[in-house]
Parts: structure tokens; sequence; C-alpha cells
């Protein structure tokens, strides 16, 4: 699941196969591993655009209800607050088809967690709901204190995946984000912005390969002085179990 939500990001992770069951169609359980060449969230880097690993399990309950861990290493380069190397995100909620159409429904709730923090504020809740329509989703998050004590958060997110083959697939993202308090979650007093990308994934022996190009329009004032927010590729090979 990219924190990628709930997918932010996170919810494209949730239930992409089950690797054990129990009254087939009732419970099931799967799991992901992941190895990135830069773990990028919402556009940004959390790894010092270095390498990371990710990995999780999701549990599915008929009808439609979820639960899930998932972890990615981090990097904020030795900030003396958010010093955390470690990334732990709970979540929870219920999906479900309208009827007999292509339309569907995601209700959930997520819980990020940065355990090894030197006492600052960077854990954080949100709440998202999405709709979906054949390969096209929309999304809303919210957070009533973002990351680094920034106060409300709203995302705005559109999503279109696409099957080339039945090996390559395309998706297409693209988000904007809204924090109540500039410079927290930022260095400057920037309080939105859009992040977005494009990403090819082939998969080969239960293995899935892919190639990303994201972005924002954010400058390096904007964060930090680094290069955390520049476009750049990515790069991940990832395996669901």
């Amino acid at each position: 699941m990219n924190k990628k939500l709930l997918t932010a990001a996170l919810a494209a992770t949730l239930m992409s196969g089950a690797g054990y069951s129990q009254a087939e169609d009732e419970f099931a359980i799967s799991g992901n591993v992941a190895l990135t060449s830069d773990y990028r969230f919402r556009g940004i880097s959390q790894s010092d655009e270095s390498a990371a690993i990710q990995g999780g399990f999701d549990a599915e309950f008929s009808p439609g209800f979820y639960l899930g861990v998932w972890g990615s290493s981090v990097d904020f380069d030795n900030n003396e607050d958010y010093d955390g190397s470690l990334e732990l995100d709970y979540y929870g909620g219920w999906r479900s088809a309208i009827g007999d159409t292509d339309f569907a429904i995601d209700v959930g709730y997520i819980y990020y967690d940065y355990p090894g923090d030197n006492g600052a504020e960077g854990d954080y809740q949100e709440f998202l709901v999405s709709g979906s329509w054949k390969d096209i989703s929309l999304s809303v998050n919210y957070s009533d204190d973002y990351y680094a004590e920034t106060g409300d958060y709203w995302r705005y997110g559109l999503e279109y995946s696409l099957s080339l083959t039945d090996s390559l697939s395309l998706g297409l993202q693209a988000a904007y984000n809204e924090v109540d308090e500039g410079g927290g979650f930022f260095s400057s007093d920037e309080d939105s912005y859009a992040d977005y990308s494009v990403t090819l994934t082939y998969s080969v022996a239960g293995v899935d390969l892919s190639v990303a190009y994201v972005g924002t329009d954010l400058d390096d004032d904007d964060v930090f002085g680094t290069d955390w927010a520049d476009d750049t590729a990515v790069f991940t090979i990832s395996k669901s179990m």
C-alpha cells in the first residue's frame, strides 16, 4: 500500500490476494513486502531519497470489513525531533460494491505511528472516504491534527488504473493537499500543494516490478531546503503473499 493510503495510498494495497483463508469469502489474510529506491509519501521523500524496505499484513472479513498493519523504514535526515527510523500504519474500514453496478465505496481509518521519534508529535490519525467506478477512483482524506501538529489536513485524490496487457499495467494519480498551519509540516508558510505520479508495473513470476515518475509543485525552500519534493523516478520490487 505505498503510505502511501489509503493511497493511497494506502487503500490500494488492501486485500491484494489471500495467502491463507478460512471459510472462503468470509475471512482471508494476505501479506506484502517491498523494496523501493525512495519512499515517497504524497510526493515527498520519507527516506531522505534513499532506499526503504516495506511490508504489511491485511485481514478481510465478510461482508467487506478489513484490518491491516503496514510498516516502512524512514529517514528524516537526523532531525533532532523527528529522528525515528520506523513508520507503522494501522488501519481498518469497510468497502463494498454498490448493488450490481460498477460503483464501489470504501470508508476507512488510519493511524500513523512513528515509535522512534524523540518526543515529537509526529503521530496522527486520518479518516478516508473513497468512491470508484470501474478503473477510476476519487478519495478524500481528513486529519484533525496532521503530521508535526499542523492542524486540519485535507487531501483530494484522483486515480486511474489501466491494464495494458496481462502482465503490464499503468497507474495515474493526482491529488491536492491542504494543511491548516504552514511552517510546521513545511519550512515555509506554504499551506497547500499538489502531488502526482505515473506508474508502470510489470508482473512476472509472482513479483511486481514498477517504475514511477513522482513529483509535486513544491520548491526546495518549502521542504527544509531539500530535494525531497522534486520530481524523480522511483523503482520498486514487491511481492504479495
